[in-house]
């Protein structure tokens, strides 16, 4: 069984006497891609800003494996048109007292295929560029869970596909767990082990397969919905150990209610 690296029971974030999210529980797992998806407001957002610590919790408790490493990739990154800041100083102060050797550091520029735009000012950047500079910098600490929020956000459908692969190929690499917010359920079908459907609560999760067959999905999304999950049902059928190698004929749990 792959080992737990952050676990969640019963959450629950109020603010001005509303319920943000409630009754909220997840497992997270290294080397497992686990998919938040949801309606806009829904409580993504503050979900991933309670895991990383960031928000208060009114009730629940939270668990981390001691020692964890968190990475973090934000949905966008605003900057003052004027600020002189390339690529190379973006990359730098991220580092801070992370200091990588040179030939680690030299595979992660090479993975995310930014070694190229070091020298480039970050607001010349294109949007699938600055979205693997964003990815890069969140695995400067090297961690044992990566959080990314809309990490194609502003990326063309071609960078899409190859900013999920990109993640894949990371967990792959680094044997990380990740959770990663996406509203596009065609794309995270074919990227992801493990999908939590969210709205306020934990509407269902389990295997896209699963997911795709639940009526909560149809609810929330539509049969395009569920036809976007179904995409991948004949293509994933295992799941992965703790280093992220596949274990063939296993699949993943089914679908929990409220």
């Amino acid at each position: 069984m792959a080992e737990s690296i952050l676990s969640a029971q019963g959450l629950m974030v109020k603010r001005s006497g509303r319920k943000l999210i409630r009754d909220v529980s997840l497992n997270l797992q290294a080397g497992q891609i686990t998919t938040l998806i949801g309606p806009n407001g829904a409580g993504k957002s503050t979900l991933v800003r309670t895991l990383l610590g960031l928000q208060k919790t009114s009730a629940g408790t939270i668990i981390k494996q001691p020692g964890i490493r968190i990475g973090y990739m934000p949905q966008k990154l605003n900057l003052e048109s004027t600020l002189p800041l390339t690529v190379q100083r973006f990359i730098d102060l991220g580092l801070g007292k992370h200091r990588l050797q040179t030939d680690l550091l030299d595979s992660m520029l090479g993975a995310c295929r930014v070694k190229h735009l070091l020298a480039q000012p970050m607001q010349y950047l294109s949007g699938g560029e600055t979205q693997r500079v964003l990815l890069l910098r969140s695995l400067l600490n090297s961690p044992h869970l990566l959080i990314l929020d809309e990490p194609v956000q502003g990326v063309d459908i071609a960078g899409q596909v190859e900013m999920y692969q990109l993640i894949v190929n990371i967990r792959d690499q680094l044997g990380c767990g990740i959770l990663m917010i996406s509203h596009d359920l065609h794309m995270v079908a074919a990227a992801t082990d493990q999908v939590i459907c969210l709205n306020q609560h934990v509407c269902c999760s389990g295997h896209p397969q699963q997911v795709s067959q639940d009526p909560a999905i149809v609810e929330l999304f539509g049969s395009q919905g569920v036809n976007a999950l179904a995409v991948y049902n004949h293509q994933h059928n295992h799941h992965h150990d703790s280093q992220g190698a596949i274990i063939p004929g296993q699949h993943h749990r089914g679908c929990e209610h409220d």
